[in-house]
Formats: structure tokens, C-alpha cells, sequence
């Protein structure tokens, strides 16, 4: 199904599909299949060149997969997509498809640590280097830190913990003055709230495994190629891409396909060679989870500020990180780019330090303490201690990263249950720490806030009354 100008909802639901010739199945099939096989002897041969585009090989390409890939793609209105087996595989295949020995990235410094760690770590031992920034909205440190091996900037639209929105075109601007594209990682905002293509970035990074999907059952990732940047403007900057190549009679890849060098290059030379193989069953989950995703990710914003607006108002509390409220140093960012919502990952802090944080955790029933985002299921975790706990305490506190910081990853419950659950936690907090453990009196909150908060709630009631 092409795209004729649908709404979000009915792209998410119709978006990509190929009719069944065979059987007219209107759900696509789940093709548990290694290989493929071949007619005769030519059709292997034009496989194998490329001449004829059907399926060899499942590491290379299946059509439960590329199902997921169409729709993904036109959700983010892109190019194209590529399905990998997780979102750290995306993140590294689109890094691999961009850099070379001797290359360097700008990242911001609020990044998953799994991706910090990849290019602290992995990368670096393959002689690529990063610099970091500490304060995103800063743009001109982000210029400042541009050398003439520069390659990439990478960031999130919504980083983790600390819900701290990304200025996209703002980065986006500044990455093109360099002459190098802008990656973005939109885990959690997913294209519902915002598609960063539109924004000005180039590359767009998902772990599908969190909102995509949404239950939690399977992982997968994507790398979407927003097919704009122009590859060839600087040949020396992207040698594998500019310079000719035996694999293609000759030509290079800007040669061959233009604006979708990156994204040929990424599928046919990394991905395929790395193989971070997405299973087909794990396709048909994710694409199960596409479907409805617009409907969850209403409801996970409007419960998630709902949440927020709630654990700003209590003494226990003394700093709660959602773009949503007003008291965010993000908010205007929010509603430049997010006005569906900033998403339904966030951090609040107490005042007791890791008592206070251990006693909530351990005391909620509805939240499940995991290390997981973007399930149906509310989350709750201690970063301290866990996602971050390979940080020395100086970094944590550079990160605001503290002993009393929880995050949260707030499902589609009942709203009406989920603060129950938080004010059993605090009341747990109170138990455990005291009066030594209250910050601060309760903010006043605004009539915004309070007006969502009440609403909300009211709704809720409501609704339970009629059932």
C-alpha cells in the first residue's frame, strides 16, 4: 500500500502492505524460513548480482521483515529502513555504515549508556574517537567540537533518564554547516511524537523493543535513512562511499544509487556481514505492536504526566524530569517538538537519597522493577545502581544522576491506580526515612498542570463507575 496522504493511524495499520497473492491472507505471514530457494540455475545467478531482487538468504532480507521495514519507514516518512535484531544493533550498524579508523563523533553526553559505551569502548578500540557534550541545547559547543575528521553527530530526541528534549533542528543545522549528518536516536519518542527527518536529521535509529512494539515480548531495531544528505558533496569525507568498488562493476556507491548510498551501503556491506538478524517471528511482534501504537502512546503520555504533574507536588520529592511540566528547562522544546507529549520515560528524585529510593521501589505493586521501556506495564528502576552504576560517583552527579533519582517508564493502566501506587511508594518513604528525608514544601503546581491532573483523573473515575 502506498502512501496517499493517510493519517498517522491508518499508516500505522495499512502502511507498506503487499497483498497475498498466493492466498489472500490479510495478515502477512511469519516466514520461518533460513533460505530460499531458486527456479533454476539463472534466477540463482541473478540473485546473487543483484539483477533480480528476490530473497536468497534470511540474514540478508525476508518478507516478514521487510513488511516491518516499509511501515516503519513510511512512519517516519523516510527512504527506507533496515530491521536488525535489537536497538543496539541499529545504533552500530548505522555508526559502522558512517565511520572508519581515524574518524570522529560529536555525541550528545545523555545518551543510553549502552550507545556511550559502544563508542567509548567498542569503537574506540577501532581507533574512532568521540567527544561529548554536556549541555545539548549548547549549539555552539557543538560546532566548537567539529575537527576535520568529524563524521557524525549522534543524539536522542528524548534521552533517558532525565527526559531532556533534543533541539533537532537546531543540532541538525549545525551538523550540515560541518558537512556531516545528524543521527538520531527516537526510541522513545517513537514517529507518533515526532519524526526527526522533518526536523533536518539524516539517519534515524530505533530499539523497536520498547514502544514499536510495546509488550515487552521481543526485541528488534531499525536504522531509517531519511535520504536527503548528499554523500558525495565532500568525496574525502566518506571514502566507502565515494570511491569505486570491484562489488559494483566499478562504480562507488553514490554512483550506483545516489542519495541511498548510505543506507545500500549499511544493509548490504554491515548489516549483512556483521548479521545482526532480526527472526521473522520477532518481525511479526513488533509489527503487531505498530498497529496500535499511536493508541498506547496517547495513553502513556497522558498517564505519564498525569504521574509527573502528581510527584511535583509532594514534599518527599525535590525535582521531577518531564519536558511536560512547565518547571522543565525542556518545556519549550517539548511543545516546539512534542506537542503530542514528551514521551512517558522520566525521573523524579528524593530527597532521602538511595533509602528513600529503595524503600519506594521495593514498596510499589503496580510498577514492575526491571530494566526495560515502553511496555504496556509501568517500569520502575533505581539508575544509580543499576543502569549507571558503572559511572564513578563524580560522573553520576555531571549526568544529575543521583542516590535518590528514580526513573520511571509509565504504562497504560489506570491512571487512578498507577498514583495509588506511587503514593504507596512515598508513603513508604515516609516510613523509612522520615522527616529527615522531606526536601522541600510542595511546588505550588501551575493551573495547567492541575487542570491535566484533575481531568484525568476525573475521567478515570468516571469510567469506573460506568463498568
Amino acid at each position: 500500500m502506498s502512501d496517499d496522504g493517510h493519517g498517522f493511524a491508518t499508516e500505522q495499520v495499512h502502511g507498506g502492505f503487499l497483498p497475498d497473492t498466493a492466498h489472500g491472507a490479510r495478515v502477512p505471514a511469519i516466514h520461518m524460513t533460513s533460505g530460499f530457494l531458486f527456479d533454476d540455475f539463472d534466477q540463482a545467478r541473478e540473485r546473487f548480482a543483484g539483477t533480480d531482487d528476490g530473497y536468497t538468504y534470511t540474514r540478508l532480507g525476508n518478507p516478514t521483515n521487510a513488511d516491518v521495514e516499509r511501515r516503519v519507514a513510511l512512519l517516519e516518512r523516510s527512504a527506507e529502513a533496515i530491521l536488525v535484531g535489537s536497538g543496539q544493533a541499529a545504533v552500530t550498524v548505522a555508526l559502522l555504515g558512517l565511520l572508519q579508523a581515524g574518524d570522529h563523533v560529536v555525541s550528545a553526553r545523555s545518551i543510553y549508556e549502552g550507545t556511550k559505551g559502544l563508542l567509548l569502548q567498542n569503537l574506540a578500540r577501532l581507533g574512532i574517537e568521540v567527544d561529548f557534550i554536556a549541555d545539548q541545547r549548547d549549539l555552539d559547543a557543538w560546532a566548537a567540537a567539529v575537527r576535520p575528521n568529524t563524521k557524525a553527530f549522534f543524539a536522542e530526541t528524548i534521552p533517558n533518564p532525565k527526559n531532556d528534549v533534543l533541539d533537532i533542528q537546531g543540532v541538525a543545522d549545525t551538523a550540515h554547516r560541518a558537512g556531516v549528518p545528524l543521527v538520531v536516536d527516537n526510541t522513545l519518542a517513537t514517529p507518533y511524537l515526532v519524526r526527526p527527518i522533518e526536523h533536518g536529521a539524516d539517519v534515524v535509529v530505533h530499539s523497536a523493543s520498547k514502544f514499536l512494539s510495546g509488550h515487552g515480548a521481543g526485541l528488534g531495531g531499525l536504522v531509517v535513512d531519511g535520504g536527503r544528505f548528499d554523500w558525495g558533496r565532500t568525496p574525502e569525507r566518506f571514502p566507502h562511499l565515494t570511491t569505486p568498488d570491484r562489488a559494483l562493476g566499478g562504480q562507488s556507491y553514490v554512483e550506483r544509487y545516489g542519495n541511498r548510498a548510505f543506507v545500500v551501503f549499511a544493509r548490504d556491506v554491515v548489516a549483512a556481514r556483521i548479521g545482526p538478524s532480526p527472526s521473522p517471528f520477532n518481525a511479526f511482534l513488533l509489527r503487531q505492536g505498530i498497529e496500535t501504537l499511536s493508541l498506547r502512546v496517547e495513553r502513556h503520555v497522558e498517564n505519564a504526566l498525569a504521574v509527573a504533574s502528581f510527584l511535583e507536588r509532594q514534599p518527599e520529592v525535590t525535582s521531577v524530569d518531564h519536558a511536560g511540566l512547565a518547571s522543565s528547562p525542556y518545556h519549550d522544546l517539548a511543545q516546539r517538538y512534542l506537542p503530542r507529549g514528551a514521551g512517558s520515560v522520566f525521573a523524579f528524585t528524593l530527597a532521602g537519597g538511595e533509602p528513600a529510593a529503595r524503600a519506594f521501589i521495593d514498596a510499589v505493586q503496580l510498577f514492575s522493577r526491571m530494566t526495560h521501556l515502553g511496555d504496556v506495564r509501568s517500569l520502575v528502576l533505581h539508575p544509580a545502581t543499576t543502569t549507571h552504576a558503572g559511572r564513578t560517583a563524580t560522573e553520576r552527579a555531571e549526568l544529575g544522576i543521583g542516590d535518590g533519582l528514580v526513573r520511571l517508564s509509565v504504562g497504560i493502566e489506570d491512571v487512578a491506580d498507577l498514583l495509588a501506587d506511587v503514593e504507596r511508594g512515598l508513603a513508604a518513604v515516609r516510613a523509612a526515612v522520615g522527616p529527615d528525608g522531606v526536601g522541600r514544601e510542595a511546588r505550588p503546581t501551575s493551573a495547567t498542570e492541575a487542570t491535566v491532573l484533575t481531568h484525568t483523573v476525573q475521567q478515570v473515575h468516571v469510567v469506573a463507575q460506568e463498568v
